[in-house]
């Protein structure tokens, strides 16, 4: 297996990672109508692409953390045959849940890779503490966290909001309606008057979008949120580039022939790339199936996730933007009695699968590469 093989398995887990994730910081800007779906997308897209680049100085620890040194032996971790098997199977597995609309942890399908890989390859064990310690309690508190987190800070906030005297306002739709035809031949005055009428009526919640009114430190109130929201949806797109890039491009690490910042630019091209191309499907699902939202709530949701991923970055913790941001959706249709309780369930589900058939998927791919 050598480097070209690697470099094309680390690159496709990355189109893979863009297509599965590049919308999940921008879905509550797409979901709540601050943003129609190709705004978002290129936010979502410029703002992960700056978080990738911005990983070469700021997410050295994740490099280390998914090289597999402490999971696995040393020697296994640096074969080039084990690197690709963890990435075509955590590949295969990402793109298997975006083509069916579901979000999942890439991070999830690389740690199952990363087992699967580890108990297939010969002379191979896992050290379970590091797995324990380092891997499955970060996945499995952040999600908790995004929920609770997020069902505390909306009814806060919107206490904020009641006592700073913003308030909500409903659009409605004044204006002239057609009623009928008329005989062609008469004046246009005459024919305006037989066809025409003013009505009044609540617009359909599809055109229609809930606006804040009032001012908060002097500024417009709904001009304020949106720009908050937009800025939050950013900063939740620039941590998932900042958290998962590295993850990815630690395969590339294998064998030595590439520095760090040489394994993290073309991987950050992939996830550009998939994002743009591959996304509908899932944005699909988190903008709109999951939960209704108004902008204040995807507000609250995004500040959660943004927290929540750029903290694990720092700190070198593995979790997953998937789960946390789905966690913080999750959480808000909790508060507000809208979550769609059906998709949360097969979303779950989704999760539930997605370390498994990683894990499968390298341990055929490890033994295959042991053989032949």
């Amino acid at each position: 297996m050598t480097l070209l093989g690697i470099v094309l398995a680390g690159l496709l887990l990355g189109f893979a990672n863009g297509g599965n994730d590049n919308f999940k910081g921008v879905a509550t800007l797409h979901g709540s109508g601050t943003l129609g779906y190709r705004p978002a997308l290129a936010w979502a897209t410029l703002t992960t692409a700056l978080g990738s680049l911005s990983a070469v100085f700021l997410a050295g620890k994740l490099l280390a953390a998914f090289s597999g040194k402490g999971l696995v032996p040393a020697a296994v971790a640096a074969t080039p045959a084990f690197a690709a098997a963890v990435g075509l199977a955590a590949a295969a597995t990402v793109l298997l849940a975006t083509r069916s609309g579901f979000p999942v942890s890439t991070t999830h399908a690389l740690i199952g890779g990363l087992i699967g890989a580890g108990l297939a390859t010969p002379d191979s064990h896992l050290v379970l503490a590091t797995l324990g310690q380092g891997f499955v309690l970060p996945l499995l508190l952040s999600p908790l966290l995004a929920v609770s987190l997020t069902a505390l800070l909306y009814p806060f906030l919107r206490r904020v909001r009641e006592r700073a005297g913003i308030d909500r306002q409903t659009c409605v739709c004044i204006g002239p309606e057609v009623l009928h035809t008329v005989p062609g031949h008469l004046a246009p005055a005459q024919a305006a008057a037989l066809t025409t009428e003013y009505r009044l009526r609540v617009d359909s919640e599809a055109n229609c979008r809930l606006r804040y009114v009032g001012e908060f430190i002097g500024l417009p109130a709904n001009r304020l949120l949106d720009a908050a929201h937009l800025c939050a949806g950013g900063a939740v797109s620039f941590a998932r580039g900042l958290n998962d890039t590295p993850k990815i491009a630690a395969l590339l690490l294998v064998g030595g022939w590439l520095s760090p910042a040489e394994s993290l630019l073309p991987i950050a091209a992939a996830i550009a790339l998939g994002g743009w191309f591959a996304a509908h499907r899932v944005a699909e699902t988190m903008a709109h199936r999951i939960t209704s939202m108004n902008p204040g709530q995807g507000l609250t949701a995004n500040l959660v996730t943004a927290g929540l991923v750029i903290g694990a970055s720092r700190l070198g913790l593995p979790v997953s933007t998937t789960h946390v941001s789905c966690g913080a959706l999750f959480g808000l249709g909790a508060v507000t009695g809208q979550a769609n309780w059906q998709i949360v369930r097969e979303i779950l589900l989704a999760w539930l699968l997605t370390l498994p058939v990683a894990g499968a998927l390298a341990a055929g791919l490890a033994w295959s590469f042991a053989r032949f």
